[in-house]
């Protein structure tokens, strides 16, 4: 071949690049929680199934497949990374039992575009009291756990602190946690500092609003007349 028929590094054949999420990737995850939810809600054998995935990665979860392969957007279906967020929410949330299930999904269609970060929903759990909530110093560690995560350790960690929550009643907006998942390999310092954000915004307001009743309480009685 002459030089200057010779292919150059512009002319070879270049690898298509993997698909960028759309715009409304949000909208879809809320779709894909919506429909998860209702699956769940619909067929015990469903909920099940999604259960066995627990903490699996996509190739170790056979029985999911059936379930969450129909329902998966087409751009995820070409990147096997992303995969991966999806099956694990989905059997989070078949985790929930039938009676939380059931104000979940209702919570589903009434939450906000963005929603509840992780952050906010464990503060809310601490804010609940030990007896059905989450102690303070307990939340602080498990989220100061998540936040130093790499993928690999996010969805070892993720399952256990899903399950706390469950147990203290508390609603998670799975699909910002969806999204967030998803982002978690390029941008893991802006997922983990509003999650922080939020979580330590909403614990002191709370220690505020506390402390505002107490003094309340406390404050003597003004006399007439002085």
């Amino acid at each position: 071949m002459s030089e200057h028929h010779r292919p150059t590094p512009d002319t070879l054949p270049q690898a298509a690049p993997a698909p960028e999420a759309p715009s409304n990737a949000t909208v879809a995850a809320r779709a894909f929680v919506g429909k998860i939810m209702q699956r769940c809600a619909e067929d015990r054998g469903a909920r099940a199934a999604l259960r066995s995935g627990l903490g699996k990665p996509p190739d170790r979860v056979p029985r999911m497949h059936r379930i969450v392969g129909p329902l998966l957007p087409d751009w995820v279906i070409q990147q096997e990374d992303v995969q991966r967020h999806y099956y694990a929410v989905a059997s989070m949330i078949a985790l929930l039992p039938s009676d939380q299930l059931a104000t979940a999904r209702k919570r589903c269609d009434d939450q906000g575009l963005y929603g509840t970060s992780l952050g906010a929903t464990l503060a809310k759990a601490v804010a609940q009291g030990t007896r059905k909530g989450i102690r303070q110093s307990a939340a602080e560690a498990r989220i100061t756990l998540l936040t130093k995560q790499s993928v690999e350790g996010l969805h070892r960690h993720l399952p256990s602190t899903v399950r706390q929550l469950q147990n203290a009643e508390v609603d998670i907006d799975y699909a910002r946690l969806l999204t967030e998942l998803r982002q978690w390999q390029r941008h893991r310092g802006g997922v983990t500092r509003r999650w922080l954000q939020d979580f330590y915004r909403a614990r002191f307001a709370d220690e505020r609003q506390a402390a505002q009743q107490a003094d309340d309480h406390t404050s003597p009685t003004p006399v007439p007349g002085t």
